[in-house]
């Protein structure tokens, strides 16, 4: 048996729905650095793994794990994280046993030369033994500063080559995890370090957020559709509001969140990402420098927020001491590893504008936070209240209940929510009459759900990237450009935060974050409650 097998049959197979054709895939090793980590554990390999499942890898592949540590028993490791954390379940046994079957594992330091030499002799059996070739993906899942050493003795072995000095067309590809650099000035010397040893066109830089089916389905539901573009302005926008909430804390990471911080880990790439999926113009093809020249246009256009301007326009805090789910959690400061006078943000929130014709005068409201009342990332258009209120003395009701009177009279305003996790899909919520005698008004929502419509489990991000690695489209991953371009945006608020020592508020673990959030908002616009 193939991964593979079946392909051209004409035979349907509902594992597949969602995911790029899978006759695109060329044979292929994928070599992950940093293979002994959580991410391997509990990403990579079920990715790997359900692709396999899904009859989606090609006929050749291989997957090399590459790690410091001695992993004798690196095959029943993985075998154990996949059964554990795949998103299919059980395990099929002989899913797994053809994937083991091209599966091995160098250990060596990233800095040592002789690591390099051994990943090419064991390269070299897979090549034969699985009939790859030399087409390689390299998954760097590693800290950033591991990654130029990496780069480099993969370019000196001759492992990766300049796309024009490939034998025989095959390719190398080298795949970033985030976060891409911790500033401006880290970020530029990063891809500097790729670019000396790398074409930019072999650099895939990861952010799983744009695999997410939604975030995927907003450029879709936008350009795809002759309904709702139309509508995706200032004339018709009242306001936006980009949510990504956690309802974790630091989960065992103080040391590292307390050098990076909400505003690093999250916004400058995931909440950036999805704001440019929102802003974007329509690209001219459905081609990956296309899209994504209309993502750095979108990052340029940003209003910057600079000096004093962090204090009215950006909120950061902390959680204290409160519950989740039931359960009483510790605030930010006394978790482990955390300095107890810390001012690292674990919520962040800013007003933004966006200086185009298609968004001037609208306000874009992000928040992010960790330890709030519910785990979600969403996307609300809230769009401008009716120019005549012709039912304004018709009753409101928001439940189906005797309506208040305290809405009476009122209008609410049509809001479009695109549900990124973790119940995936699209809202519409607009007003209508309640049946019977007279005008009682209430607001009913029109909801598509991914699981509903489709009938199956969505594909986990991973999937889709590490497929499209291997493919060789880019389109969902992010451009030197374009990292430096979010960091040319947060480091002046990172910078005025420290200058002007804005101070770090405070909420309750299980709320929706700071009280002081609220000032942000303008023209009586209020954060909603997902």
């Amino acid at each position: 048996m193939s991964f593979s097998e079946n392909v051209g049959s004409g035979e349907e197979n509902p594992l597949r729905e969602g995911m790029p054709d899978e006759r695109t895939v060329r044979p292929a090793s994928v070599v992950i650095f940093g293979a002994s980590g959580d991410l391997t554990r509990r990403k990579l390999l079920p990715a790997v793994y359900n692709l396999a499942l899904s009859r989606l890898l090609p006929g050749g592949f291989a997957v090399v794990g590459v790690a410091r540590r001695p992993k004798p028993e690196f095959g029943q490791e993985m075998r154990d994280a996949v059964a554990k954390f795949s998103r299919r379940k059980p395990l099929d046994e002989a899913t797994w046993s053809e994937l083991e079957k091209g599966m091995a594992y160098v250990q060596g330091d990233f800095n040592d030369p002789a690591t390099y030499t051994r990943l090419a002799a064991e390269l070299g059996r897979l090549e034969v033994e699985r009939g790859t070739g030399q087409n390689r993906v390299f998954y760097l899942a590693v800290a950033p500063a591991e990654v130029p050493a990496i780069v480099r003795g993969l370019c000196d072995a001759k492992l990766v080559v300049p796309p024009s000095d490939a034998p025989d067309a095959s390719y190398q590809r080298v795949v970033v995890e985030k976060p891409f650099g911790e500033d401006l000035a880290s970020a530029r010397a990063l891809n500097k370090d790729l670019l000396a040893c790398l074409d930019e066109r072999q650099i895939y830089r990861i952010d799983h957020y744009l695999g997410k089916e939604t975030v995927q389905n907003l450029l879709v539901f936008r350009f795809g559709n002759t309904i709702f573009e139309p509508l995706w302005t200032r004339q018709h926008v009242s306001h936006v509001q980009i949510t990504v909430a956690e309802e974790l804390g630091v989960e065992g990471r103080g040391k590292f969140y307390d050098q990076t911080g909400i505003t690093r880990d999250i916004v400058q790439n995931h909440a950036l990402q999805i704001l440019t999926m929102v802003t974007m113009e329509p690209p001219s093809s459905w081609d990956a420098d296309a899209v994504r020249d209309e993502k750095v246009k979108v990052l340029r256009a940003l209003r910057p927020i600079r000096g004093h301007e962090v204090l009215e326009k950006t909120v950061r805090a902390q959680y204290t001491a409160g519950t989740v789910r039931g359960d009483r959690v510790p605030g930010y400061r006394e978790e482990p590893d955390v300095d107890p006078n810390s001012k690292t943000e674990t919520y962040v929130a800013m007003a933004l504008r966006i200086d185009s014709f298609r968004w001037g005068g609208v306000p874009f409201y992000l928040r992010s936070g960790k330890r709030l009342a519910k785990r979600c990332a969403e996307v609300a258009l809230h769009f401008k209240p009716l120019p005549h209120r012709l039912f304004r003395d018709a009753p409101h009701s928001l439940d189906g209940g005797p309506p208040p009177s305290i809405r009476r009279g009122e209008d609410e305003p049509n809001v479009l929510v695109v549900r990124i996790q973790p119940d995936e899909g699209i809202a519409l919520r607009f007003a209508t009459k309640v049946p019977g005698g007279g005008m009682t008004m209430r607001n009913v929502a029109m909801d598509f759900r991914y699981g509903t419509a489709f009938g199956s489990s969505t594909p986990e991000a991973y999937e889709r990237l590490i497929l499209d690695a291997m493919r060789g489209d880019a389109t969902l991953f992010t451009r030197a450009d374009e990292v430096e371009a979010q960091w040319g945006f947060i480091d002046p608020i990172l910078a005025g935060w420290r200058d002007h020592d804005a101070p770090v508020a405070t909420y309750e673990a299980g709320s929706w974050g700071p009280r002081e959030a609220d000032r942000l908002l303008v023209h009586g616009d209020k954060w909603r409650k997902p």
